[in-house]
């Protein structure tokens, strides 16, 4: 089976790491230069904040309860943009979780799967994602830890270590 080169790439920044975080901002990397990114207003009962993980993405919960959009619209918007597909994450023991909980939350069926990235990298492409992710960070210049810039980040090594290995 020919390997799409731009694959449905998705990230997600969370309250944190532990138990009873939830996501916060989910962003998508989708075909050339198209993405999406959305902050997520807490939902009910989604109470816990680590401090630590405000430090790394640079939100505050604040933010998120004046700027973000309720779960239910995020949903809805992920399915529309997703329904039927797979899209991948590098951290998917992390965020499949934090999907299914933004969906749950929502009460709304997911209409995609999420699956680890490593499911469609080949040896070689693991080889050199490393050296071929930092010089994509340089390149573009974007801050990282914030869900679209990472998932664009992630789409475009994605890219380039199938092209130097096909």
């Amino acid at each position: 089976m020919p390997r799409t080169e731009y694959p449905y790439i998705i990230d997600i920044e969370a309250s944190g790491l532990g138990s009873g975080s939830y996501p916060i901002e989910i962003g998508l990397a989708l075909g050339p230069d198209q993405r999406y990114c959305s902050l997520i207003r807490p939902a009910k009962g989604w109470n816990h904040w680590d401090e630590q993980a405000e430090q790394v993405h640079q939100i505050k919960r604040d933010t998120l309860l004046s700027a973000g959009r309720p779960v239910t619209e995020v949903a809805l918007e992920l399915n529309q943009l997703l329904a039927h597909r797979v899209v991948y994450s590098d951290a998917w023991g992390v965020d499949n979780p934090w999907v299914i909980e933004l969906f749950a939350a929502a009460g709304i069926h997911k209409e995609f799967t999420v699956s680890a990235l490593e499911m469609i990298l080949s040896e070689a492409q693991i080889d050199i994602w490393g050296e071929t992710r930092d010089e994509v960070v340089e390149e573009l210049g974007l801050r990282r830890h914030r869900a679209s810039n990472d998932s664009w980040i992630l789409q475009e090594t994605y890219r380039r270590t199938l092209a130097r290995t096909s």
